[in-house]
């Protein structure tokens, strides 16, 4: 989604030792931080294994969360604060961050810690990496990325273990056995409602209920594995670290087909020698082509639910050009 990004990490993965394995399959694997006067500090100075802060410097980029850089004599660290929400929305990233981080491919902040603030709201703190000049590779991206989705597996179906946020849009994660009934209902199903209820859209709900009821002939002969995915893959959440290794953040994951990591591609940059690397690790299914624009109107609808009637022709078009397709 357009409006989550984040700048800059220098990675301190040297002075905080990394567990052999972080179990992410609880709901509610972090720990939730005591309401001192401050538990951002508090954490760093105890088990972030600092001694003193040196400097704390906000970090632009966002416009959902406050984003700031803490420098300590043992490293620095990303810490994201929202003071309208509960530890929910972080813990959904976190979660997502971690069960990214677990998979070893490519690379991801690792988070630390999430907890409530005592005047409200929330935060969350996490590895802070050094960016390097440009967004990376494409090929290399392309190749990471494709060895998450091939060693991210759930024995679960589709979805998360949590919702979470697409933006500031809720993501229904709730695990279904059958993909087509997933991505129609917890997909595109609520956002179409979010539209009728925010917009009074009848046109784009009705026709859009016809789409999500005929869904089946675009997966004739496809195999669909639930894939870890990032979930909101646009190019505000791609860079590189100092080393010319690609990093993703901001997540929305959930397990899901693979081909919908691309439904942000429209706003990713996504080049012939990044998709040529990614089909080298996950082939590309049969059809692929036909479903493309399928999944970007998930992020279509996203955006006109967030953003107003300047991405409802996209999104309208998108659904009537299916409804020709398959004829309904």
């Amino acid at each position: 989604m357009m409006v989550t990004t984040h700048v800059g990490f220098l990675s301190f993965g040297s002075f905080l030792p990394l567990p052999s394995r972080i179990s992410f399959s609880k709901r509610r694997p972090f720990a939730m931080a005591a309401l001192s006067d401050d538990p951002i500090r508090e954490w760093i100075l105890s088990e972030g294994k600092a001694t003193h802060i040196t400097k704390i410097c906000p970090v632009g980029g966002g416009c959902i969360n406050l984003a700031s850089r803490y420098d300590t004599d043992a490293g620095s660290f990303f810490v994201k604060t929202n003071r309208g929400v509960g530890p929910s929305m972080f813990e959904g990233e976190a979660l997502g961050l971690g069960a990214m981080y677990e998979t070893r491919t490519i690379r991801v902040p690792r988070p630390f810690k999430v907890g409530a603030l005592p005047t409200g709201g929330s935060y969350i703190i996490m590895e802070f990496i050094e960016f390097g000049s440009s967004r990376g590779n494409q090929s290399v991206l392309g190749k990471k990325l494709a060895e998450m989705h091939k060693a991210g597996k759930s024995g679960k179906g589709f979805g998360f273990d949590v919702d979470n946020t697409i933006g500031s849009t809720p993501q229904i994660n709730k695990w279904t056995s059958d993909w087509i009934e997933f991505y129609a209902e917890h997909r595109l199903g609520y956002q179409l409602k979010l539209a009728l209820d925010q917009y009074g859209d009848s046109t784009i709900y009705q026709r859009g209920q016809r789409l999500m009821k005929n869904l089946a002939p675009l997966f004739e002969g496809v195999n669909i594995e639930p894939c870890l995915l990032h979930g909101d893959l646009w190019s505000g959440n791609i860079s590189s670290d100092k080393n010319s290794k690609p990093v993703i953040l901001d997540p929305a994951c959930y397990y899901g087909h693979n081909e919908a990591e691309f439904g942000m591609s429209w706003c990713a940059g996504f080049g012939g020698s990044f998709y040529n690397s990614y089909f080298e690790v996950m082939p590309k299914q049969p059809g692929f082509e036909k479903r493309r624009d399928l999944y970007m109107l998930y992020h279509y609808l996203n955006h006109y639910n967030l953003f107003g009637s300047g991405y409802r022709s996209s999104a309208l078009s998108i659904i009537d050009d299916y409804l020709r397709m398959l004829k309904v």
